[in-house]
């Protein structure tokens, strides 16, 4: 009868030594007849002892070089997965049909599709747009929104598709480079992110949209406050279209950022305003407000310093009570903001801790309808812009963006597509590949800018026309005609419905008239205009 406990030991210890015993007499043999070999097995031999007797990693100390391979097989995962063991729609955060998309637009090849949808039409995963039996030809080749309200000196002119934000810092220089050269090129806007205004920015002269964080990087005093001087010599510049207040984004709302010393270089430390060399520091919160009436009264001082410039936020909706109460601190106190961006908890380009990215922040079409019908509600919406950004990357997620209540749509991660980018998910150890989300000057190398501008450029064109084309087959005249109506979703294989009998939409002025009236009673209660904190 075999002894089953002592053949697991006997192939154990085969497992553990076959890789060292096999390469010293490999190398024995082998020496006779080759001396060279030495070359290739005694590096090996050292590196098998070396794993034997240390004693940091248990794995290489019971398998010596075998354990190895464990790591190399980690390292390359992502890879075998995205290229050989996956499908076509079954990648995260983007699939392979959804990258192939924007490669295929951004280098002007042919985006078509052959032999139907890949989309199982009777699962939760399909939604459709109504089309029309008599489309709509003659519709306008082109739009665009104006964006700045009643008390903005100077609106601006967006197209309805841009550049989200991404800060030079966590984008390498070349990156930004093409970014805004292919902006420049296609007259749309270039958001800065939160890192600063860079000279990278500022080279090709493409619109911008400053955005500014709770670090307030590039108009901050020696104390990291804000520095109402810096911010104007900045903001009054002509390629400054319109300024964003930052409140939180979709991949870690509610959660700062440390850039590390180390990585702080010193043209970082220039666009930022910091030390070169020490750890730069974005809190979680602001310090120039901490109340809604505050946050408004601040967004007129910047408005008032930019020269009258659109002054909006941008947020990642999270508790609802409290975008009730920026809507009624509007009210209150007759300010306006120009515009608001919709964040989705889907969006992010950069890192954030895992628990962030998948378990804190609103979906972008949840918090989409949420801030829409805050605005509608509140007899708003007239007044003020709304904008979605989180996973936008073709023609039919514009239109259902926009079906929703935005007015423009803006991308991050389509744009980096644009670039080159294979989604290594190497974005925060500093070696992506294709010389985008790194500083590292070799591999930013590979980045030729005036050949990935003008895909930058192209993609952004053939997504718009995409868009277009969409908007004549519904025989409408603009993507602002598109409503909740004309967008059906499934509930289950058998039933589905317009988006506006599963969702519900409010009339203009529901929340003055009625508020009780509506599923948001309880957060519009539980708002005031004076504190982010529920009522009591």
């Amino acid at each position: 009868m075999i002894n089953r406990a002592r053949w697991r030991w006997s192939a154990n210890t085969v497992t553990r030594f076959a890789v060292p015993a096999g390469l010293v007499l490999f190398s024995v043999v082998f020496a006779a007849w080759w001396p060279w070999g030495l070359i290739v097995t005694l590096p090996l031999l050292a590196i098998a002892v070396w794993d034997f007797f240390q004693r940091e990693h248990t794995l290489r100390r019971n398998y010596p070089l075998l354990a190895r391979v464990r790591w190399l097989m980690e390292d390359l995962r992502p890879y075998a997965r995205a290229y050989v063991v996956e499908g076509d729609l079954e990648g995260r955060p983007f699939n392979h049909d959804e990258r192939a998309l924007v490669y295929a637009r951004s280098k002007g090849e042919l985006d078509s599709h052959p032999f139907g949808t890949e989309l199982d039409v009777y699962s939760d995963e399909y939604e459709w747009l109504a089309h029309s039996i008599v489309p709509n030809e003659a519709a306008p080749l082109e739009w665009r929104v104006d964006v700045g309200g009643p008390q903005c000196a100077k609106p601006y002119s967006a197209a309805l598709l841009n550049i989200s934000a991404m800060s030079f810092g966590s984008l390498s220089a070349n990156a930004i480079l093409a970014l805004n050269k292919g902006a420049a090129a296609g007259g749309f806007y270039h958001d800065t992110g939160e890192g600063g205004l860079s000279r990278y920015h500022r080279e090709h002269g493409g619109d911008l949209v400053w955005e500014i964080g709770s670090g307030y990087f590039g108009c901050r005093d020696g104390w990291g406050k804000f520095d109402p001087a810096k911010f104007a010599d900045t903001a009054q510049l002509d390629q400054v279209k319109m300024v964003e207040i930052k409140l939180s984004q979709g991949a870690k709302p509610g959660h700062g950022g440390v850039l590390p010393g180390s990585k702080v270089s010193t043209e970082i430390a220039a666009a930022r305003g910091v030390t070169q060399g020490k750890d730069c520091v974005s809190p979680a919160a602001h310090s120039t407000f901490s109340t809604p009436i505050a946050l408004l009264e601040w967004a007129a001082q910047l408005r008032d310093l930019s020269g009258g410039k659109p002054v909006g936020i941008k947020l990642c909706v999270g508790q609802p009570h409290e975008v009730f109460a920026i809507v009624k601190a509007m009210r209150e106190t007759g300010i306006r903001l120009d515009y608001v961006v919709v964040d989705g908890a889907e969006g992010g380009t950069g890192a954030a801790p895992v628990e962030m990215s998948n378990h804190v922040g609103t979906p972008l079409r949840e918090g989409l309808i949420l801030m829409r019908n805050a605005l509608v509600g509140a007899s708003l919406k007239h007044e003020i812009k709304l904008a979605a950004a989180g996973k936008v990357h073709s023609g039919a997620g514009l239109a259902m963006n926009f079906g929703l209540g935005a007015d423009w749509c803006n991308a991050a991660r389509a744009f980096m597509f644009a670039l080159g980018c294979v989604q290594s998910m190497r974005c925060h150890d500093d070696t992506c590949p294709t010389g985008i989300a790194t500083q590292d000057a070799t591999r930013q190398r590979g980045l030729v800018v005036p050949d990935k501008a003008e895909r930058v450029a192209r993609f952004q064109r053939q997504t718009l026309h995409g868009l277009r084309e969409l908007v004549v087959a519904m025989g409408l005249e603009s993507p602002w005609q598109i409503t909740p109506m004309n967008i059906s979703e499934r509930i289950d294989s058998a039933r589905s419905a317009p988006i506006d009998e599963i969702s519900g939409f409010l009339e203009d002025g529901a929340l003055l008239n009625d508020p009780d009236a509506t599923q948001y009673a309880r957060y519009w209660n539980a708002a005031q205009a004076g504190s982010f904190a529920r009522a009591a």
